[in-house]
């Protein structure tokens, strides 16, 4: 298959899986709601021109030009003002900001009918409304979870093993760039006990070996001191005993990238073999809590994040590749990871299509971090006016005060208007630091 044909088809896959993900999370407010009586007028996938809409019912189902998230829209999303009607103004809404606030509540007593006061969204109780508006974000961390485990414990990923693939014959300084051994150089462990690639470490000083990653750092940990290796070996086990030295190695980062420091570890002169690595089940939801840690420390600093995208799209400073990224950037890493040469060959297909699913896992941590910030238009900001309606009954309680009555969200739509704003104005910047200074797998 050409390259050019593998990057059309990771597009195009990470293109549904972005539409998939965000039809699902609509259907994740759709479905509680009809379930606790809400009467829901529209689900809508995009927004702007409709595309395509089929009415079934009362509620209008359809596809909109712009595919940047989706709607769900229930009659009577904010309360009413005490002693008003829907469609009167209040006479002292004369501030602009009270004005917005006021326009909102109208808008959304527009769509209900004589008899369906009772169907409204401000009218369920606290816990249900949470569970309508964070239906939402729970089938994006489903989701997440879903592909997580179809991608590392169903098909699985290229991983480091601890089979061994090479064993140096002596201990270079670190940084050597030498590829044979000198008459100075001392004799690696490894070699000196007799180990040989192909051999599989199954234990260490009586402790199974799980990964590579494990062994790696118990050696590091056990320079100058004797090890016990349990190896097997052309179907037969061995008990092999070495003594890691203690040498200078350079220090990694994160990324696996040089730091330019070293370090005084233990080294044993052996390397892993790569092969399919499967992540038991169980492992998921922490490999998924970790993802959902990490984004939520990018979106704690979304601010200066995106000054970092806006200085490398319109200057010269790198472009992050652990920073946000927009949906055209989606599509072009999609592409990429599609048409990159399998890891493993022979098995090239399974290897693309667990690339594009740990993708489509990650974009829906994404959407589940996001959609939880605590402001509107985000479903977070309804949940946090819900909360914010118990603890402030609770408040009313204590003092003996009459029950204040649903908190008014409309209040905060002016808010609403200028994180509308902050959002169009980056995905505006994401969409063109994308095509300027995409961010690639080569970073």
């Amino acid at each position: 298959m050409s390259t050019v044909l593998l990057w059309a088809v990771g597009i195009l896959a990470a293109a549904l899986g972005v539409a998939l993900s965000i039809a699902l999370h609509e259907v994740g407010h759709l479905l509680p709601a009809k379930r606790f009586g809400v009467k829901v007028t529209q689900y809508m996938v995009g927004f702007g021109p409709t595309l395509f809409s089929r009415r079934r019912g009362e509620t209008e189902y359809g596809l909109k030009a712009i595919p940047l998230g989706g709607y769900v829209r229930m009659i009577g999303m904010f309360p009413p003002q005490p002693g008003d009607a829907p469609g009167r103004v209040r006479a002292s809404s004369t501030g602009r900001w009270a004005l917005m606030a006021e326009e909102a509540r109208q808008a959304s007593f527009v769509e209900i009918a004589p008899g369906e006061e009772a169907r409204t969204f401000y009218r369920l109780p606290v816990w249900k409304r949470v569970v309508v508006m964070a239906g939402g974000p729970f089938v994006n961390l489903l989701l997440a979870l879903v592909l997580t485990a179809v991608a590392a414990s169903g098909i699985g990923r290229p991983g480091y093993v601890p089979t061994l693939s090479a064993v140096s014959q002596c201990v270079q300084p670190a940084g050597s760039t030498a590829t044979s051994c000198a008459a100075a150089d001392p004799v690696a462990p490894g070699a000196a006990a007799g180990l040989r690639p192909g051999d599989e470490v199954l234990a260490l000083d009586g402790a199974p070996v799980r990964d590579w990653e494990s062994l790696s750092a118990a050696i590091r940990e056990r320079g100058g001191q004797p090890v016990q290796l349990l190896l097997e070996r052309d179907g037969q086990r061995l008990s092999v005993s070495a003594t890691p030295v203690l040498t200078e190695r350079e220090v990694l980062t994160a990324t696996g990238e040089p730091s330019g420091r070293t370090e005084e570890v233990g080294f044993l002169g052996v390397s892993p073999s790569i092969a399919v690595v499967r992540t038991p089940l169980a492992e998921v939801p922490g490999v998924v809590a970790e993802q959902v840690e990490g984004t939520a420390a990018i979106v704690a600093r979304l601010p200066q994040r995106l000054y970092d995208v806006a200085r490398a799209a319109f200057g010269s400073a790198p472009r992050d590749p652990n920073g946000p990224i927009g949906v055209v950037g989606i599509g072009r890493l999609a592409g990429e990871l599609n048409a990159r040469p399998a890891i493993i060959p022979g098995d090239e297909l399974a290897e693309r299509t667990s690339r594009i699913v740990s993708l489509l896992a990650g974009l829906n941590v994404a959407l589940f971090v996001f959609n939880l910030i605590p402001l509107l238009p985000f479903d977070g900001g309804h949940i946090a006016g819900a909360l914010w309606e118990v603890l402030k009954r609770a408040l009313f309680r204590l003092r003996r005060r009459p029950d204040p009555g649903p908190v008014d969200v409309a209040k905060a739509m002016p808010l609403a208007y200028g994180v509308s704003l902050v959002l169009v104005g980056m995905s505006v910047l994401l969409l063109y630091a994308d095509i300027v200074r995409p961010v690639t797998l080569d970073q």
